[in-house]
């Protein structure tokens, strides 16, 4: 009669695949402080324990039954630690008695076969993938887990609410404190794509309103590039009534301007010109070179 794998060992399985399932169900939630999930384990427990004790019931009936040297030998290797039986099982040598009597009666070039049992660890491992792939499957089926799209949305999210947190308590940025990092560059080109694109084209070329890209501007408030685009989304345009003040108004913030003024800079001081034959709009206003 083989011995039963100790009671601690079910119940520390089980809770891991508790555990395990309600991380990939229920990811969102804070489950360990949910009743459900304390719930949960306290029913699996007691019924495992109920399991064992039945298992002690059969368990004492068929010891009964065995002879004197079954019984020692059932009670030696009860006695024996789990970990003991584990570590022997996947490490320890036949002697070469118990090759003899599990020898299979077939063989090839001299070399012969024993019918050896595989590890209970190895056997432990290979369930446990089993039901690790079924869950897993489960859960990536019918839930978010493991998504990488949902993963990706939830990160964004995260990101844009770290950046709104950080812009509701970073300083205002103002026509003085403004500056142009070549960082702004991009979210300044999608913030100008969003709010300017309808007046003054594709690339800043013009349209509707100037072209941004030549060296002709009909307002001249600063003395540096930068720091005149900053100006015209601050106040809006006096000379044409079209360019709205954006900030005051609201539409966007200072923080905002500061990229879209990177951006207009990057594409009128650092990219080569775009001429009205390069499909540019004429230039409007007056020719000025620009301080640094």
């Amino acid at each position: 009669m083989k011995t039963r794998t100790p009671i601690s060992i079910y119940i520390a399985l089980t809770i891991g695949i508790i555990i395990m399932a309600f991380e990939m169900f229920a990811q969102e939630s804070d489950y360990l402080s949910t009743p459900i999930f304390w719930a949960l384990l306290i029913i699996v427990t007691i019924l495992l324990l109920i399991m064992n004790s039945i298992g002690d019931l059969v368990e004492n009936e068929r010891f009964s039954r065995l002879t004197d040297e079954e019984k020692r030998i059932y009670i030696t290797d009860k006695n024996t630690s789990y970990l003991q039986k584990l570590w022997n099982s996947a490490f320890k040598k036949q002697s070469q008695s118990e090759e003899t009597d599990i020898l299979i009666d077939h063989g090839f070039d001299g070399i012969t076969e024993l019918d050896n049992s595989l590890p209970k660890w190895w056997i432990g491992l290979f369930y446990f993938g089993i039901i690790f792939c079924g869950v897993y499957m489960i859960a990536f089926a019918f839930t978010d887990y493991a998504h990488p799209d949902a993963e990706y949305d939830k990160e964004t999210k995260i990101q844009l609410a770290s950046i709104e947190e950080y812009e509701k308590n970073a300083p205002p940025i103002n026509l003085e404190t403004a500056k142009y990092s070549a960082d702004y560059i991009s979210e300044g080109e999608q913030l100008f794509k969003t709010n300017c694109v309808t007046c003054h084209g594709d690339n800043g070329k013009g349209g509707i309103g100037p072209n941004l890209t030549d060296n002709h501007w009909i307002n001249i408030k600063e003395k540096s590039l930068f720091k005149n685009v900053f100006w015209m989304l601050e106040n809006g345009s006096p000379n044409n009534p079209t360019m709205r003040p954006f900030i005051k108004e609201g539409t966007i913030t200072g923080r905002d301007a500061e990229k879209i003024a990177s951006y207009i800079y990057h594409i009128n001081q650092e990219k080569s010109p775009v001429t009205q034959a390069q499909g540019g709009a004429a230039p409007q206003g007056e020719a000025v070179k620009w301080k640094e």
